[in-house]
């Protein structure tokens, strides 16, 4: 039986879960309201404060969406209660960052600059502060979508072995590589 899909997800007070009858959980907080569709194998049970799976049999493909869906919703009730964040930064002489509204304009060293449109389900804020790196902060109540868009972000300009310059999480650290003069 899958670990985690045998927990229950507790979800605090201020929070509704519903399932309608065509398996569309929706779960509704202070911070907004989240959906996502539940296989019709899948079972679920919303009683005393809290979800519960039931999977129909012991086959593969029950039991791993025994946990996934489990793991899902209990991303979302986080999600509408404290919200997700993520910082990323940009490591290079003259990278620049700056936004209005849910438009990012990027200065990664190229010969244009790049704008890229946020989903407007997030939130998007840029800053500098004197002597450190251009940050961007995304915040937001669905962890799949803040996690897309920060490896798009990210992925736009990847932090390069030699020197580090690129586009970085806050705290993720770039593995680096001695240039040639170490080889001599």
């Amino acid at each position: 039986m899958s670990r985690i899909g045998k927990q229950p997800v507790v979800f605090p007070t201020g929070v509704t879960v519903t399932v309608s009858s065509d398996n569309q959980l929706v779960v509704k907080g202070p911070k907004g309201e989240l959906k996502q569709a539940i296989d019709r194998d899948i079972k679920v049970e919303v009683k005393d404060g809290q979800v519960e799976f039931v999977r129909p049999t012991d086959q593969i493909r029950h039991r791993a969406m025994h946990g996934l869906y489990r793991s899902l919703v209990s991303n979302m009730v986080k999600g509408v209660t404290e919200g997700y964040k993520k910082n990323l930064e940009l490591v290079g002489v003259g990278f620049k960052a700056s936004s209005q509204g849910n438009l990012l304009d990027l200065s990664l060293g190229f010969s244009h600059n790049i704008v890229f449109e946020i989903p407007k389900e997030l939130k998007v804020t840029t800053g500098q502060e004197k002597g450190d790196n251009p940050k961007i902060y995304l915040e937001g109540i669905d962890k799949q979508l803040i996690g897309q868009v920060a490896a798009k972000l990210r992925g736009l300009r990847k932090p390069e072995p030699y020197k580090g310059k690129g586009v970085k999480y806050v705290g993720e650290i770039v593995r680096r590589k001695a240039g040639k003069a170490a080889g001599k």
